[in-house]
This record gives structure tokens, sequence and C-alpha cells, in this order.
């Protein structure tokens, strides 16, 4: 696998050849960690100089050229030196023939690892700097300094120091698909981002790993990585060297903490000497780290973790991980994640005997979300006698890794071990949580109601309510849902864990009715109770976060949304192989792009989602349902109709709750493909639908996009009481007093001001959308504004042409009725 095309630094680039044109200072010296890029970002800036105008030289530095005078200018000076010049008369002839090579041409000098220039090359280099037809461009390594003679171009200002950063999420998912031949999706980008650290080189060399071992796999377009993260890589050829001369009391500290992956400073001192400790340090190889009170021991760089676990051989690394699983158990695994580490390196070497132990471990993995990590252990501690303890644990992971037969194989082996109703209770919510979300078996729900009934302890007859209650609101059972709620909640017996689940079923459905705020202070209420039920139950945080999105996608809260998908929660599912919050989390990132115009990174973001979601019984059809809204906003009727067949063939009455984002989605299919008068039709229906089930926060969505197709004025719903029907700036004006937030509002004066035609009101509500950055609704009230205003005579129409140029340059490819209405005319 050769480098690829040049990816990135586009920043960077631009100004180097600024400089190179005369722009600004005389030179870039570019500093940073090795691989990070440096030397591939001069070789892109002056190779497509044209030699008719520039001449390049490169200045070569490094340990064999420093014994030499000038021996960095050795291929571009002539052989034979003049005899007899004084030291001033040889840096004048260097100079001489410099310029007579250029013939008048500027000279461009490019210097990789200025750092290591012979002390005359230095001064040389400073000479030539200072001129006006020489510009400089030279790398630096991070922690190393300057050349003497070079240090006062920089405190001159002549020539600039830039420190350059690792690539970020932009730059790595560009660099992969130049590679790759195609886009990869969010997912393989976030673990190759996290792996090589932003440093391309190693990226190139996990790239050049991964594929040429066929890891990566191309689906619906999109690349998607399917190898371990933690796997040894072939980097020999990058720090190999430095791994192959260390002595062996430095090898065992850093092949000790690369096992570890951190180890206490005490602890490692306990195994090694410090002297070896203190010349791992020097070397770069390790960091000491600290926290608080607390001194770690760390690599500096992942990939020396992933030779040195590579090179270490078997017998020698089990021995290690038993030393290491016997310094954190003498001090009682105190730390978090020590017993987690412990039960590792004792499952590694062979000596996993202890059940509690794997089982300690196995919790704390699934306390993180670490879907694979958490089975591995959870299959040892069963292994080696757990019992229905470790069962339990197994069977819930695998139901939530979507491999629902063999949870429901690990549960039947245990059945006879239901020895009091503590474990039946468990048993029959975890058989529940398998057969409802992964099998779509709708029985489930009287089946746990009918099992509900024979338990007697108060506490344990609590927690198979709030699962019932949690599927019974899937089912849009609504009433039940609550009552069953409400009765947990009630009852002093009632666990953490089931407390937490009742509260997230009522703040789902208060999102649902509008009433944000109590949504909001249920979700706090959970996360304020957070210790007394993450051991017990760690998935009820996606419950948590699903209650809190159902807020902010009502609301349209992109920041909050935002927030979220940056969160500890999110990271944690996307690395930890929980596809099914990975996915969820991905459909809320597209809703939010869609929003603001990203449409290309919203198609990304829902195709992920898609593939992520595909194995999935129900909730492929969100995914789905997200992908045809995408489509449908950028005027791909195809996709969207194709996608909405696929989010049908996917949908179950199991998750009937979800039935307003598909039928929103399956409104924009429709007028994607032209056919307004049904796609209104569809609204209205949905519309009187949403107001039956009381589902007064997806009503609001419904009528704002009948104001968007123009249908403000239409009359919707029953007969009031005053003999009169409500129009759809009536209803969402009477909705907006009934419900919280600032969006209904908006919306209900962005429907009043379409019914009366007011263009200047409509500017008004623009701004106000696009301080939301809700750039696509702001875009289609300035363009009925313009329609509006045009048709008028008024002059304000040509403010409003401007501004509606203004916000569809900052949208991607969007073409939504209104916005094609006004292109129309």
């Amino acid at each position: 696998m050769d480098r690829g095309s040049f990816v990135g630094r586009t920043g960077e680039l631009t100004h180097l050849r600024a400089v190179v044109e005369g722009i600004g200072r005389r030179g870039v010296l570019f500093s940073g960690d090795a691989g990070v890029g440096k030397s591939r970002l001069v070789r892109e800036a002056v190779g497509k100089l044209p030699a008719s105008r520039y001449v390049v030289l490169p200045i070569a530095a490094g340990h064999p050229s420093t014994a030499l005078p000038f021996g960095g200018l050795a291929q571009v000076l002539p052989v034979a030196q003049p005899a007899g010049l004084t030291p001033a008369g040889v840096l004048r002839w260097v100079v001489d023939s410099v310029h007579e090579q250029a013939m008048g041409r500027a000279i461009v000098l490019t210097i990789d690892d200025a750092h290591l220039l012979d002390p005359p090359s230095a001064a040389l280099v400073h000479v030539l700097a200072r001129q006006e037809d020489v510009v400089l461009l030279g790398t630096v390594h991070d922690g190393e300094q300057v050349p003497l003679p070079l240090r006062p171009l920089c405190v001159d200002d002549l020539v600039e120091r830039v420190e350059l950063t690792p690539f970020g999420r932009d730059e790595t998912t560009e660099l992969l698909a130049d590679v790759l031949g195609g886009p990869a999706d969010t997912g393989s980008i976030d673990r190759m981002l996290r792996l090589s650290v932003g440093n391309p080189l190693l990226l190139h060399e996990l790239l050049r790993s991964t594929t040429g071992s066929g890891e990566w796999a191309c689906s619906g377009g999109l690349w998607q990585w399917n190898g371990d993260s933690t796997r040894p890589l072939d980097v020999t050829d990058v720090i190999g060297t430095r791994i192959d001369h260390l002595t062996p009391g430095v090898r065992k500290v850093v092949e000790l903490v690369a096992l570890s992956e951190q180890l206490g400073l005490r602890l490692l001192t306990t195994a090694t000497h410090a002297d070896d400790i203190r010349q791992a340090e020097e070397h770069g190889l390790i960091a000491i780290v600290r926290r608080d009170r607390r001194v770690d021991v760390q690599l500096t760089h992942p990939l020396y973790g992933d030779l040195l676990r590579r090179r270490c051989p078997p017998a020698r690394t089990r021995q290690l991980q038993t030393e290491l699983a016997e310094l954190v158990q003498a001090t009682g695994a105190r730390r978090p994640g020590d017993l987690l580490r412990a039960a590792l390196w004792r499952l590694g070497a062979g000596s996993a005997q202890d059940p509690r132990l794997l089982l300690g471990g196995a919790a704390q993995a699934f306390a993180r979300y670490d879907v694979p990590l958490t089975v591995q252990l959870a299959q040892a501690a069963l292994h080696a006698g757990g019992g229905y303890d470790a069962a339990e644990l197994l069977a819930t992971v695998l139901m939530l890794c979507e491999r629902p037969h063999e949870a429901l194989h690990v549960l039947d082996r245990v059945r006879d071990d239901l020895v009091d109703e503590r474990r039946r209770s468990r048993w029959l919510t975890v058989r529940g949580m398998v057969t409802y979300w992964s099998l779509g078996a709708e029985s489930t729900v009287d089946s746990l109601a009918e099992a509900a009934v024979t338990l007697t302890d108060p506490g344990h007859q609590a927690r198979v309510w709030a699962f019932e209650a949690l599927m019974r609101m899937h089912r849009m059972e609504i009433a039940a849902a609550l009552r069953l709620s409400q009765s947990v909640l009630a009852r002093p017996a009632s666990g953490p864990g089931a407390r937490g689940l009742a509260r997230c079923v009522v703040a789902y459905v208060d999102a649902t009715r509008g009433l944000f705020r109590r949504n909001a202070d249920a979700v706090a209420q959970v996360e304020a109770d957070v210790a007394g039920w993450r051991a017990d139950v760690p998935y009820l945080q996606a419950m948590v976060e699903s209650s809190r999105a159902a807020r902010l996608a009502l609301t349209c809260d992109l920041a909050g949304i935002d927030a979220i998908a940056a969160d500890e929660f999110a990271d944690l599912v996307s690395s930890g192989g929980l596809r099914l919050g990975s996915g969820f989390l991905t459909v809320l990132q597209s809703y939010a792009a869609r929003l603001r115009g990203r449409t290309d990174q919203a198609v990304t973001f829902s195709d992920t989602a898609g593939a992520m979601l595909a194995t999935s019984r129900l909730y492929g059809s969100l995914a789905h349902g997200e992908r045809a809204q995408v489509a449908a906003w950028r005027g791909d009727a195809a996709t969207a109709l194709a996608a909405m067949t696929a989010a049908d063939r996917s949908y179950s009455p199991c998750i009937a709750v979800f039935y307003p984002w598909l039928e929103l989605a399956r409104g924009g299919t429709i007028a994607a493909t032209g056919d307004l008068p049904a796609a209104v039709r569809h609204l209205v229906a949905l519309a009187d639908r949403l107001r039956s089930d009381g589902m007064t926060g997806y009503e609001v969505l419904a009528l704002h996009d009948l104001t968007r197709l123009g249908q403000a004025a239409t009359l919707i719903g029953p007969t009031c009481a005053d003999g009169a029907r409500r129009s759809v700036a009536q209803r969402l004006s009477e909705l907006a007093e009934r419900t919280d937030g600032t969006l209904s509002p908006l919306l209900a004066r962005h429907a009043r001001a379409c019914a009366a035609e007011d263009g200047a009101g409509l500017l008004a509500i623009a701004d106000a959308f696009a301080a939301a950055q809700l750039t696509v609704w702001a875009a289609e009230a300035t363009a009925t504004a313009v329609r509006v205003l045009r048709r008028e005579g008024d002059p304000l129409v040509t403010d409003a042409r401007r501004r509606l140029g203004t916000l569809l340059a900052a949208c991607d490819q969007v073409h939504t009725p209104t916005l094609d209405a006004t292109r129309d005319s």
C-alpha cells in the first residue's frame, strides 16, 4: 500500500504557499511529533512549484552528516572546494554556489530535522534566510532545540515556528477515504483516530496492516473495519529499532507498562529498578503522569505497546501478566478498574480460577459498556463455576450485542438455579428483554405480567413491573405503562434500578406530550441516583439517554444533541461494541446535521446508523426513517422511497412508540416525489392521530411540516366547541401555550406569518431559526418571505434575496418543496 494522496493540512499548505510567494515571513519551521506529517507537508508545498520561477534545494540533516562541515548541503554544492579559503571565505563560496544554481530564480531551502543540522550548515542557512530571494521551510522534532544559528531568525520574526498538531476527525476521514478508495463508516473512523492518535504515519502503518489482512469490508458504499483495535501492528520499521536496543531491565519496565496499559509508579518500582524506570522515561518510551495524588506510568504512544506485546514471547507474557495480577491483588485492587485488569491478566496467563474475580472484572467491563470484554470475562466466570450471576450477566450482554439465541441458551442452562425470588425476578426480566427487544415477541409483555403476580416480595415484583412498563410504553400502551411506573415509584421496596427505569418511562412519555421541563427533572433524578443503579443495571444509561434525546429532538436543541454525542456514554458505546446505542446516537447526529443544512454529513451519519442497526429486528427502522428524511431534504426521491421501504420492512409493533418519526419521514418522502397534495393529506392524518394519542410534542412537528408545505391556513382536526375547525396556524398557537420551551411558540409564529403573508415577520422568524442553527428552516422562511415581498413589490425583497443566498451557501445539497418553489419562480 502506498502513502496515497496528500490529504488534510489545507490551512497549513495554503500558508506555506503564501510564504513561498513572498507573502508574510521568509520561512516556516514546523515542529511536532515524529510521523505527524511535517516532512510530507513541506514536500507537498514545494512539489508543484514551477521550475522557471523557483529552485528547491533540499538540505539534509541527520547524524551521519553532522560530522562533516556543510554536510547538509553536500548534494547541492560543487564537488571541489577552492583551496586556501578562510572560514568566512568558505561561507561566501557556499552562498555564491547556491545563487549560481538558482540562476535568478527564487531559492527555497527545505530542511528535514533542522535540529540535527551541523553547525556550519546552520550558519549558512542563517545567512541565506536573511536574503530577499530565499525562503526557508523546515521541520523540527517536538522537544528538540533549534540550532543556535537559526534561533535569531525566529526571534527576529523572519521565520515562523508552527506546531503541527495531530489529525482531527475530518482529516482522518479524508485520509481513510483516499487510501481505501471510498468513505469509511463513523465507527471505523473513530477507532482509527483513537488508535493512531491523529498521527498520519502511524495511521498509514495501521492501514497497511489491516488492509493487508483483509479486515476491511465495503457494505452499502461504506468501508467498515472489522478488526480488533488491540491487535498487534506491523510497525517494526517505525519504532522497532528503538525497542531492540533496550537493556533487559528497561525492557521489563516498558513490557510491564505495555501489558498493563497504565501502572502506578509505586507498583512499577516494586517490580523493577528505579534506574531502569528513569532510563525508559529518558528514552521517551514512558511518561510519568501525576493525577491528583496518584502517580501513574504509561507508554508515550499506544503503538509502542502493540510492538512490545507482539515481541514478548508467550511464556514471558504469561509470567509478566501473573506478576502484574499479583501486584494489584496484593494491594487490594483499590483503584477503579483494578479488578478488571487483574481478571484479564489472570485470564491471559491461564491462571484464572476464581469466578468471583472474573465476575467482578466482567461487571466492571459492563459498566464501561465494553461488550466484547464483558462477554469474554462472563463466559470465563461461568466456566469457572460462577453459577447464576455469571449466566445472568452473560445473557444480558449477549442480548445487547444481538446474539439472542445464545442468550436464551445460557438462561435455560441455569433455570434450575432459580432458588429464590431475587434470582427468579432477575431471570424473568433478562429473558423478557431478550425475547421482546431482540426477537420481537409481543407476547413477552403479557407473560411478564402473569409472572409478576406470582412474586410475593414487593421489591422483586417492582423490578418486573418496571421492565413491563418499559415494554408497554414501547407498544404505545401508555396508560398501562404510566400506571405500572407510578406503582414502582410509590413502592418503598423498589430498588434503584427499578425506580430509574420507571422514571425514564415517565420522562419519555412527558417528552412526547411536550412536557419538557418534567422530562428534564425526571432524567436529572435518575442521574442523581447513578451510584445506586449503575452496578445493577448499567444499560439503564441507554434509557436515560433515550429519554433525554426525545426532549432534545422534539425541541430541536441541537447544542444538546451535540453534547450527547460528545458525552462519555457516546464514547463508551462507540468504542465498546454496543451497536444499538451507538446506532441510536448516530441517528441523532444525522438529525442535527440535517436541520443545520449539513446534508452531506447527514448522509454519512444516517448511512452509518443504517449499517450499525442493520441486524436489529426493531431499531433499524429508525435509521432507515432518518435516511429517508435526509434523502428527501436533498431532493433524492428514489433513495428516500427505498429507505422508507426498508423502514417499513424492519418496523415492529414492539416499538410503536416511534411511529411518529417514521410517519414524519413518510410525509417528507411523499413530498420529495412531487405529490404535494398526497403529502399534505398524510400529514393532516398524522396530526389528527398524534392529537388523539396525546403526543403533543410530535404533533407540533407534524403541523410545522404542513406549514413548510404552504398549509398554514388549512383547516384541520375536529370541529371545536364554537362550531368551527382550527387552522394549522391556530392549532400551533394553542399547542404553544401547552408545551414547554421556545420552539413551539416560534413554530406558531412561523405559521401565523405564513398564513398572514407577512414578509417582514417571516424574515424575523428566519433570524430566530438561524440563531438556533436551524438553517434549513431559516432558509425556507426567508424563501417564503422573498415570494411574498416580490409579489407585493416591497423593496425589502433585495435584502431578503441576499439573506437567502447566504443561508443556502451555508447548506450542502438542499431541495425542499419551499426552496425549490422559490428557485423556480
